[in-house]
């Protein structure tokens, strides 16, 4: 069982999804993954539901802003990296040509964050962790195994986030299409990316596991789900990438799991 109690700066640490409809991305990932949901109020009429399996953290599900709304921006899987200081990495991705859509704030006494857009286009969330350090479990069924960027300048990106986190982004051998896999400061695996396909934006996707992927994808699907790419054989295992019924996408995962 891959536990965590807190994750080296740089280490995709936790993700948590924007949805339009939050009771219906609960019932449905509960169904898909054995999650338990906690519901904590962050508001008047609002709560941040943190998903358990076994009563450690692995996501959460929160009602999408209604800004983001009006904005028209889809339901989506936000991907956390961990940072030592929210604020100095804000400025330094401002910096190496990012945007910063929310400049820093606290998050009550759970952490201090930023939402960026990188480059290339694709968001993510810086966190400084206070009371919440992330996922207390990860790469296992039901878990956080892997974070992968699609972007539209795979060069760029990888010398954008190198120059941000200290990530090593080195080729993969024996790929039919450049894959780059990404490993932090501190040595650990801790992603991938990819050129994205025609008319595909820049965007950070993120992929739980699952034991059995034909039999999560055709549950997904049997659920309201869009199997957008059928389980397919990648030779270290077998992914499939699904679309939940309010619009977001995710990935699934099959194999060996890192510790």
């Amino acid at each position: 069982m891959a536990e965590r109690t807190q994750y080296a700066p740089g280490t995709f640490s936790w993700t948590d999804l924007a949805t339009t409809d939050q009771d219906g991305a609960k019932q449905f990932y509960s169904g898909l993954f054995g999650w338990d949901a906690v519901d904590n109020p962050v508001g008047e009429g609002m709560v941040y539901s943190m998903m358990q399996i076994g009563g450690k953290d692995v996501a959460a599900i929160s009602l999408q802003m209604q800004a983001q709304r009006d904005a028209g921006a889809p339901p989506a899987w936000n991907s956390y990296v961990t940072v030592e200081s929210a604020d100095e990495s804000a400025e330094r991705a401002t910096k190496l040509g990012a945007n910063v859509m929310a400049p820093p704030f606290d998050v009550m006494d759970v952490g201090r964050m930023a939402v960026v857009q990188d480059p290339q286009g694709a968001f993510f969330m810086l966190w400084e962790p206070k009371l919440h350090f992330g996922a207390s479990l990860v790469n296992e069924p039901g878990a956080l195994a892997w974070n992968e960027l699609a972007t539209v300048d795979l060069d760029g990106s990888a010398n954008f986030y190198r120059e941000l986190f200290g990530w090593d982004v080195s080729p993969m051998e024996g790929m039919s299409m450049p894959y780059m896999v990404i490993t932090t400061a501190a040595g650990s695996s801790n992603g991938g990316m990819r050129a994205a396909q025609e008319n595909e934006p820049s965007y950070w996707l993120v992929y739980f596991g699952t034991g059995d992927i034909d039999a999560t994808t055709a549950k997904a699907t049997g659920s309201g789900g869009t199997a957008l790419v059928p389980p397919m054989d990648i030779g270290i295992g077998k992914i499939a990438v699904v679309q939940d019924p309010q619009g977001a996408v995710f990935a699934l995962f099959a194999g060996n799991f890192d510790d």
